[in-house]
């Protein structure tokens, strides 16, 4: 897991396992509607979720496009976006998977008010 905004697309023509911006028809929406949530999550918006085992990776904004960070073949969200015409972001909240229950409130506090928003803009 990590804490970012992901847009379209996820995929590249290259395949190349990371670092290829793959840009879509509708990259400026998709950097507003990313940026839109990240800019109100108090982790997210710094650009750096500090990840145990991947301290330095680094977000600009707190986003970023799929393929730039790792490519994946196959992905839902580039699926919608071209054969339902769906603008989807992809949310990763938290460096753990599955985090404990005793940890849901701040996360819950952590996304209300960036989710408030990607919601007034939607």
């Amino acid at each position: 897991g990590s804490v970012v905004a992901s847009y379209p697309y996820d995929d590249s023509p290259t395949h190349k396992p990371t670092g290829v911006y793959s840009k879509s028809a509708d990259d400026e929406v998709f950097k507003y509607l990313a940026k839109a949530y990240a800019s109100h999550h108090p982790i997210m918006r710094t650009g750096k979720p500090n990840c145990p085992g991947e301290e330095g990776e680094t977000f600009q904004d707190g986003i970023t496009n799929g393929a730039q960070w790792y490519d994946v073949e196959g992905g839902m969200q580039d699926y919608n976006y071209v054969w339902a015409s769906c603008y989807e972001i992809t949310l990763e909240l938290s460096c753990c998977k599955y985090p404990p229950t005793s940890e849901l409130q701040q996360e819950w506090e952590n996304n209300r008010d960036s989710l408030l928003t990607f919601i007034e803009k939607v």
